[in-house]
């Protein structure tokens, strides 16, 4: 199922997989995709929690970074929780596994959604997360 071009993915994970996030947040906006994250949008001096949460409500797609260390982090738990409120951003949650873990730990709702899996290829990967927005993958950007 193809859905509407994202204005914006907020895209929530963990400080240690910061190097992957880098490169796929990067990608993303190669392919025209705006995308959120608090190490590019968090300036110093900014009350981070606040930024977090205005980030939270103007985004339209929700991207969680799956990994062990994103499983046991409080802040993409409580970020999770804010994109699981009823309408939110229904029908516009991804996850993104980029490591093997027990991601039901984070929340028992992750095997609802369509799992875009970048443990074996991250251009397979970014193929089937472009996909979802109908845009073909690029791999010279």
């Amino acid at each position: 199922m193809v859905l509407a071009l994202p204005h914006e993915v907020f895209l929530s994970h963990s400080s240690q997989d910061l190097e992957f996030v880098d490169l796929l947040a990067d990608k993303i906006r190669r392919h025209g995709v705006p995308v959120w994250f608090s190490k590019a949008n968090i300036m110093g001096a900014q009350p981070w929690h606040d930024e977090i949460g205005t980030a939270l409500q103007r985004c339209d797609w929700f991207a969680v970074v799956l990994s062990p260390q994103s499983v046991e982090s409080m802040w993409v738990k409580r970020e999770l929780l804010k994109a699981l409120e009823p309408r939110r951003f229904e029908n516009r949650i991804i996850p993104i596994l980029f490591q093997s873990c027990d991601y039901e730990r984070l929340s028992w709702t992750l095997s609802f959604f369509q799992m875009i899996d970048f443990t074996g290829s991250f251009a397979d990967g970014l193929r089937e997360l472009l996909r979802i927005w109908g845009i073909g993958y690029n791999e010279r950007l």
